[in-house]
């Protein structure tokens, strides 16, 4: 495997910088979308009870069945299909956790901020906001690993022959099981850099969580 990495290199590193794009797109596109979907379904009781029951129905449609849908909606060859494959597997758990992050904030809490005459708005961004970027970061990470694995299947389904998901597939049709595995391997390190680059941006923009849970009881 070694070896294939470093014979297939140029073409192993091109793909998984595609496959790096594409991922990293769907990523955007399904943090976006979870976020505004999170938002609205915190803030209006109609919109949780209309969008909730429509994301959870997405979470369960079998990815391998999607994979054509979108590749037949935008293009074989667009990166596009493969960012919304990305985008469909994020979308769910970000969601659940920014509306879980943005509810479920303690009566007590809420009751010192109404003592103060806070308004919704200020409520939302002193309280609300805070309490629930621990949950988005967390739903943040699992995404990150998510989108890489949408975006590889969609390609197993089609697409440039540039990208991870293609080499693997045509790799293991010619018998070329070191070059397959050595995509996969490279698949996964750039889910593992960009796991790691999210969860330093954590510790970057919420470091009192961090400081509060090291506190030894």
């Amino acid at each position: 495997i070694a070896q294939a990495t470093v014979d297939e290199w140029s073409r192993l590193s091109n793909a998984a910088r595609a496959t790096l794009i594409e991922a990293l797109g769907g990523l955007a596109i399904g943090t976006t979308g979870g976020l505004v979907v999170g938002f609205m379904t915190a803030r209006w009781s109609v919109a949780r009870d209309i969008l909730l029951p429509l994301a959870i129905g997405a979470a369960t449609i079998p990815i391998i069945a999607v994979a054509p849908i979108l590749n037949n909606w935008f293009g074989t060859v667009n990166p596009l299909s493969k960012m919304m494959m990305a985008a469909l597997l994020v979308f769910f758990p970000i969601v659940i956790n920014v509306t879980r992050g943005l509810v479920e904030v303690g009566p007590a809490k809420l009751e010192l901020m109404r003592s103060y005459a806070a308004d919704d708005g200020t409520v939302l961004r002193k309280l609300r906001v805070p309490h629930m970027l621990p949950f988005f970061f967390t739903a943040l990470k699992v995404g990150t690993t998510l989108a890489f694995i949408g975006a590889i299947v969609g390609e197993f389904f089609g697409g440039s022959s540039q990208v991870l998901g293609r080499i693997v597939i045509q790799s293991m049709s010619k018998g070329e099981f070191d070059v397959a595995w050595a995509a996969i391997i490279l698949g996964a390190i750039a889910a593992i850099v960009s796991y790691i680059a999210v969860t330093l941006v954590e510790r970057a923009v919420i470091p009192w969580y961090f400081h509060l849970h090291d506190v030894p009881e």
